[in-house]
Order: C-alpha cells, then structure tokens, then sequence
C-alpha cells in the first residue's frame, strides 16, 4: 500500500475536537507503575484541560494520559486553513508540548475500557488500573460510509476540514476552481461543530468573488438537516446572507456516494427513500458522518446509541460513579464543539472535587456551547445558545449581526487562549466568550 493510501485510510480512525510533552514525561512502553489515582483517556482538549486540572487536584504522579498521538491540533482553526486564510502548521504543537508537567503520557491507543474492574487496557498490552476515570476520546469520522471514500481523495478538487489528512486539499480544490459547481455536504449524522460545513461555503463564495470567479461558479450547499442552522435567530441571519449572495440550499440532501474520476456526487433524498440526484462538481467538500468512539461503543460506559452515557447536569456517568466524561464522545444534549469543552471543563472540576469529598455536586452545566458562524474572511456571527436552543449571548449587541471583531476573536484572539489558557486548565467556565469579557473587565 502506498504511503499516500496508508495515510487516507487513517481517515477513519477518530479525530477528536483538540487531538491530542518540554518538560520531563515519562513514555509509556516502559513504565513500572499501572495503577493511578486519576487516568484521563484521550488527549484532546477536554482530555489535556481536564488533566491540567486533576494535576492540581491529585499530585502530578497520581494523574496519567492515555494518547497514542504525537501532535495536538486546534481543529477550530482548520475552517481558516481550507479556506487559505491560516497555515495548517499554525493549527498543531507537539503532544509533548502540551501535557502538564510531570503527568504520565501514556503514548498508546486505548483498546478496552473494563468500569467493573477499574481498568483500561491499550494496543500494546498493557493494562492500568484507576481510581478515577475521565473519559474523553472524542467521536468517530466515517468517511467509509459514503461510497468512493476515502479513496477518493485521492484525485484533486476535493477535500475536507475534518481532518489533518485533507484539510489542505480543500484548499488546493478552492485555489484551483475555474468554473462550474462548488458543492458542500452536510452528513445524516451528529457532527462535531454543525456550522463548520457551511462556514466553508461563505469562505469560498468570498474567496470566488475575490478572484473574480464567482459568475462562473454555482455554490451549492446539499445538507440532510430540514434547516439551515439549528437555532432560529442565528439562522434567519444566514438565510439573509444566503439569499445576498446567491448561494443554493438545498435541504434534506444527504451524500452518499463520490465518483472522484468523473467529479460527481451522488445525493438522496430523505424524504423520499430511494431518490436520488448526482452533482457534477469542480470543487466537493465532505463533512464525513460521524459516530461514537469504537471503544466507547462496545463498552458498559456507553448508552444505546453508543454514546458515553453521562448526566447533563454534572458530567458523571449514570451508573459507575467514579467515571467521569467530557466533550465530543458524550451524550450530551447539546453541540459538540469546542467552545463547550471549555464550558464543561469547570463544571466537570467541580463535580470531581465534589465526589472525592463524598458530597454531591453542586454546579450545573446548562449545556452551553458556541459557533463562531464565518462568514466571510473578516466577519462573524458569534451563535453561543443552551441544552434549549436558546440564545445564551455574552455582548451586549446583537451578536446574530455579522461582526468584524468576532472575526477577530475567532481567527486570533481564541487559538491564543486555547494554547496559553484552555489547556493549562487556566480558562473555561459558563462560556468561553463570557470568561473573555470578564477578564477584558478587571
């Protein structure tokens, strides 16, 4: 297999929303010691936040990290990297880099997760047993399951933000449009960041109309959903911007099939089983379905639907008390997006804390989360709203308003955060962009 498909048929193993040592770590193939007070799985955002924490909580020697990956990425970022706007380079550091200080990297991938012996086992045969467990492996891309992927990455003028592997393809297929169709899918599954998909569409309309390509180019934006966006205020803006620019809905269209050779795209109908449409595209972007973690999935932690299943309110798991969960692998009822990691991460310290004293905790996640809505290359629609789909906004301005500064903030001023705050468990709490404002207050 040549190094190029090896690398495409990674596509299918899981990303999660930060994917995850300069100080002194110890690896993991070698280490004495398997049992720690505090074992997180995944280092991600929430897995590498949440260990920061519990380093503070427990004692460095008594936290350890499960991930088998030598780079973190800040995948927010990668809407602005497809679109050519930030480098992917700028979008990762090392793992090493990241860990806390004196905390076990455990650099393998975690195989089983046993909760009725306290037990995690990894690829490379090791079993570590804990007291606590955080659990924060992230969710599942399946490119397979749209026919002609991933091996269709293979040819040129397709791509996708979602993961390392294409994301620069994206960019490669928008810099080289000539004329034709521009298509962007939105899949028949939970995703992680539901306004990526469309953020990418703005950003390439801006970037047609820059280059003088857009009057020979149809944007096409096919999604499965019966709405554009899933919150009305935010997503009566967007019709408005839709409609300026002339862009096509076309909703209830759910991708599953790519003939790369021929630069075709097969849809159907969700509403009417068994029809379906093919696309000629000169530019395709995928947002692959989605799933639970594999290991989550097969494991007594999961819910029917193979999600972690753990209580809204206070991110513990319904029936192993001493596990806990975080971002993207939950079923939580709320968006899986990065901004609710960081909402998460001071509710979940505190229910921790809680539990060690044997109390019960007392804070309350009120299923906040946040979609910075690109939608140009210099402007915004901040979309920040609860468990109810109700707007739960941090300005006071009417933040559904495209806004250069909220640009700002996503493209410079959060990427800072996340690296120096977020991930040195510094920063998180009801909201990301409330705890900005305050500190912007003292």
């Amino acid at each position: 297999m040549s190094y190029r498909m090896a690398a495409l048929c990674r596509l299918r193993q899981c990303h999660p929303s930060g994917i995850a040592v300069s100080h002194f770590h110890t690896s993991c193939r070698d280490f004495a010691k398997q049992h720690y007070k505090m074992l997180v799985v995944g280092g991600g955002s929430g897995g590498i936040s949440m260990s920061a924490r519990m380093k503070r909580m427990f004692g460095a020697e008594n936290v350890a990290v499960v991930e088998p990956s030598e780079m973190h990425y800040y995948q927010p970022i990668w809407t602005l990297v497809g679109a050519g706007a930030k480098t992917l380079t700028s979008s990762g550091r090392s793992t090493a880099s990241v860990m806390p200080s004196g905390v076990k990297w455990v650099k393998s991938k975690v195989e089983e997760i046993n909760p009725d012996t306290n037990t995690v086992r990894t690829d490379d045969g090791n079993e570590i047993s804990y007291e606590y467990l955080i659990v924060a492996l992230g969710l599942q891309l399946h490119f397979e399951k749209i026919k002609g992927l991933p091996e269709g990455f293979e040819h040129p003028k397709i791509g996708s933000n979602y993961s390392v592997q294409t994301v620069a393809k994206t960019w490669k297929a928008l810099k080289d449009f000539k004329e034709g169709n521009a298509v962007f899918t939105f899949p028949n599954s939970p995703v992680k960041c539901a306004g990526a998909p469309q953020k990418i569409m703005y950003l390439s309309d801006a970037y047609l109309r820059k280059t003088g390509k857009r009057a020979k180019a149809k944007v096409i934006y096919n999604t499965s959903l019966p709405v554009l966006f899933g919150i009305k205020k935010y997503a009566d803006s967007l019709w408005e911007i839709v409609k300026q620019r002339d862009l096509q809905i076309n909703l209830r269209q759910n991708l599953i099939e790519v003939r790369a050779d021929k630069q075709e795209a097969v849809f159907e109908n969700l509403d009417k089983p068994g029809e379906t449409k093919v696309f000629e595209y000169e530019m395709l972007h995928v947002t692959p379905p989605m799933g639970p973690n594999l290991v989550i999935k097969g494991s007594p932690l999961a819910d029917d639907a193979g999600w972690l299943d753990i209580d809204k309110d206070n991110l513990q798991h319904k029936r192993y008390p001493n596990v806990f969960g975080i971002g993207d692998c939950t079923n939580l009822p709320t968006a899986k997006t990065g901004a609710a990691v960081a909402a998460q991460t001071a509710i979940l310290n505190r229910t921790i804390s809680k539990v060690l004293k044997n109390e019960k905790p007392d804070k309350i996640y009120d299923g906040y989360t946040s979609c910075p809505l690109v939608t140009s290359y210099n402007t915004v629609i901040l979309a920040e709203f609860d468990y109810n789909g109700q707007p739960l906004e941090t300005f006071p301005i009417n933040q559904a308003k495209e806004r250069r500064i909220m640009y700002h903030m996503k493209a410079d001023v959060m990427p800072h955060l996340y690296w120096h705050g977020l991930l040195r468990g510094l920063w998180g709490g009801p909201g990301p962009y409330r705890k900005l404002m305050h500190l912007g207050m003292k």
